[in-house]
């Protein structure tokens, strides 16, 4: 059994669902040492998530962004905690419901995501900086 964990750090980016597959494949050479196992992709952050979906027509990220806004309004005045300004709480809230860390299975040193999936990071803040994320790889 090998294990390897990578420690990316992402540039600021705005607000939005980006597409980070090639960023973390970059960052994990060693997947090609790996014919059999799996690798997590975990964010260290509250207010930004990690979600697999469509890699090809960026509409489908523009429409993750549409909804997530619909579900979970800005200025809201029945929520408490806004002290980085009127985005703070509904970015924990999208996070939550995303998530934090995505989880592939590995084949042949390859991530065996499917035809039209990528990764994404779910920038959920106007102003969110840079967002470190911890990738953990295992395997034979």
């Amino acid at each position: 059994m090998k294990i390897f964990q990578q420690r990316l750090q992402l540039k600021e980016r705005r607000r939005g669902f980006h597409l980070i597959t090639g960023e973390v494949l970059q960052a994990m050479p060693q997947l090609r040492e790996i014919k059999m196992g799996m690798c997590q992709v975990f964010i260290q952050h509250t207010s930004a998530s990690l979600t697999i979906n469509e890699n090809a027509d960026p509409t489908v990220r523009k429409d993750f962004e549409t909804f997530f806004n619909k579900a979970v309004p800005e200025k809201d005045p029945d929520y408490l905690h806004d002290y980085e300004g009127s985005d703070d709480m509904p970015a924990h809230l999208k996070a939550a419901l995303l998530g934090s860390s995505v989880l592939i299975p590995v084949q042949n040193g390859q991530l065996a995501l499917g035809t039209w999936q990528g990764i994404y990071l779910c920038e959920h803040r106007n102003y969110g900086g840079t967002r470190t994320l911890m990738i953990s790889l295992w395997g034979v």
